[in-house]
């Protein structure tokens, strides 16, 4: 992974971000259940390179700690002005790394040093500038994880590129977190959430019922406006959806209404 833009940064920024990159990197391998003290790390500067032992935990660190680092991204930057944003390019790899002398060594190595520079990736950013992170997984990881189903993530949640850099060609999978093929975000939403500007099917705990006209502030109802449409407040137990949930839930965004049983 690599911070965007960290040359144009001052020398107290510089500093800074190399101070909080590998916190934040560290707080979210937390989060995701990963242990970063396992991990071979070559560092420099704004980058990491991360070698970590193929322990059946890659579907968490593509899925689970991707989506971590991107809500650390997002609650650190809400801190900043625009300027002094931390922006990640990532990208995922597999295949075998030997620890040389200097560093480390291989093939697996040297292509995902290609695909960190992929033009795609610096292109996703532009295109859509209120996204923190931008993830590029290779074809190899793509395949075995995503469309193998061992995430929860979909295969729609990425664009096939062609990456091209030196001598290297290959394809790969590029995922903007929050946003939709095509589409601008300023946001972070879940894989699979409605579109904006699109209809949306209730929230958990949200009446299912239909409405004539929006819903009425304070819980009063009374008559509609200039179309004369009523809001009823009827207790409509038949189109009440119950949803019962086991265990931690990502609701953000989300809406939830509360009722007795009553009415």
């Amino acid at each position: 992974m690599d911070a965007q833009a960290y040359g144009g940064n001052n020398d107290r920024r510089q500093s800074e971000i190399q101070h909080d990159l590998p916190r934040l990197l560290d707080r979210a391998a937390r989060s995701a259940g990963l242990d970063r003290a396992r991990w071979q790390i070559q560092r420099k500067g704004d980058e990491q390179l991360a070698v970590r032992p193929l322990d059946g935990a890659e579907p968490r660190l593509v899925d689970d700690y991707v989506r971590h680092l991107a809500a650390e991204l997002r609650e650190y930057n809400a801190q900043r002005v625009p300027e002094a944003r931390m922006r990640l390019r990532v990208v995922i790899h597999q295949g075998l790394v030997e620890l040389a002398d200097n560093g480390f060594a291989g093939s697996a190595v040297v292509a995902t040093a290609r695909l960190l520079n992929a033009p795609a990736l610096y292109d996703a950013l532009a295109a859509h500038p209120g996204a923190d992170l931008v993830l590029l997984l290779s074809d190899d990881v793509f395949r075995s994880v995503v469309e193998g189903g061992h995430t929860s993530l979909r295969t729609e949640d990425f664009t096939r590129v062609t990456v091209q850099v030196k001598e290297y060609r290959a394809v790969a999978w590029l995922r903007v977190p929050g946003a939709s093929s095509g589409e601008r975000t300023t946001d972070f939403h879940e894989p699979g959430a409605a579109e904006r500007g699109k209809p949306t099917a209730p929230a958990p705990g949200e009446p299912a019922a239909d409405r004539s006209g929006p819903a009425a502030a304070g819980g009063a109802g009374g008559a509609g406006g200039a179309g004369g449409a009523a809001i009823s407040n009827e207790y409509r137990a038949d189109k009440i959806n119950v949803t019962n949930v086991a265990g931690p839930v990502d609701a953000r965004g989300a809406v939830f209404g509360f009722g007795g049983g009553g009415g």
